[in-house]
């Protein structure tokens, strides 16, 4: 089987990932999570998944419902690393739900045009009208990460970038939008060992990138500059929620709640939506232990 990329990630599996993350990897088995600061050895048994995720999705349709029939607005900005499960978890989350008032916005890199606008403008057109919901599968959010990690920007259009960040979050809250932001957290095992499953895979191989193979080498950089950027961007009004997502179905049921919780709806069932495990999601002192 030909590997994209010509099989950088095995390569880098074999030849310079760090011995203690290449040895958790290969001694793993199928269901075991490969991070040892995650609270729990294994993923959750997917029978329960699949009772909580039903029960879910149907309280998922009776917000939507409802947001529809009030006009109420919804943006959830989904971040991570690469395969931390962003669009996973869209993808449960809005598979059904009606599309027509139910965006999913992963916006390419930005063209000549783009590049030469304001920062945030062509993330605005994006944003729901009354009755929608946008979900971000990455943000305005790149400029403090991404950019800032491979020197896609300068140091001063990131600082102008914090700067009006405040700003322009809070106009959103203002207008009555309910900004929601989910940052999910995946550690350097687990990452790889899902790159490694997205190489062999040919279905998935096409979510692989150049970013993807080149970031594998800085880890720490990303590090750096996630904890800059949380760190400058949680504040009230438009809080962070991380969430520990080494197992993507605790994770996927976590950012659920996360946001069924912060909408009133018609018909609300906070039974069927439960209690938010606290050991995997919270504040971005989670990131922290």
């Amino acid at each position: 089987m030909t590997l994209p990329f010509d099989g950088a990630i095995t390569k880098y599996l074999k030849d310079e990932a760090p011995d203690a993350i290449r040895k958790s990897i290969l001694k793993a088995d199928k269901n075991d999570i490969s991070s040892k600061s995650y609270p729990y050895s294994e993923e959750m048994k997917k029978k329960e998944y699949e009772d909580r995720i039903a029960r879910l999705q149907i309280e998922l349709a009776r917000m939507q419902a409802d947001i529809r029939a009030t006009g109420k607005r919804l943006a959830v900005v989904f971040e991570g690393r690469d395969a931390a499960g962003k669009g996973g978890t869209i993808k449960v989350i809005s598979e059904n739900l009606n599309p027509r008032a139910c965006a999913h916005v992963a916006l390419t890199k930005p063209t000549e045009r783009e590049a030469h606008q304001w920062y945030f403008q062509r993330y605005i057109e994006w944003l729901p009208a009354g009755g929608e919901i946008s979900l971000f599968d990455r943000s305005w959010y790149n400029r403090g990460i991404v950019e800032k990690v491979f020197g896609f920007c300068t140091e001063a259009q990131r600082e102008h970038f914090f700067f009006q960040l405040p700003q322009f979050e809070g106009m959103l809250v203002d207008e009555g939008i309910t900004l929601i932001k989910i940052w999910l957290s995946v550690d350097r095992a687990e990452q790889l060992k899902r790159f490694l499953d997205r190489e062999r895979d040919p279905l998935k191989q096409w979510k692989l990138s150049q970013i993807d193979i080149d970031g594998l080498k800085k880890w720490d950089d990303y590090t750096a500059a996630i904890d800059d950027t949380l760190k400058r961007s949680h504040r009230a009004g438009a809080p962070w929620t991380v969430i520990l997502s080494d197992d993507k179905m605790r994770a996927r049921i976590a950012a659920i709640q996360t946001i069924l919780g912060q909408i009133d709806y018609k018909g609300k069932d906070t039974a069927a939506i439960g209690t938010i495990d606290p050991l995997i999601c919270g504040g971005p002192d989670l990131l922290h232990g």
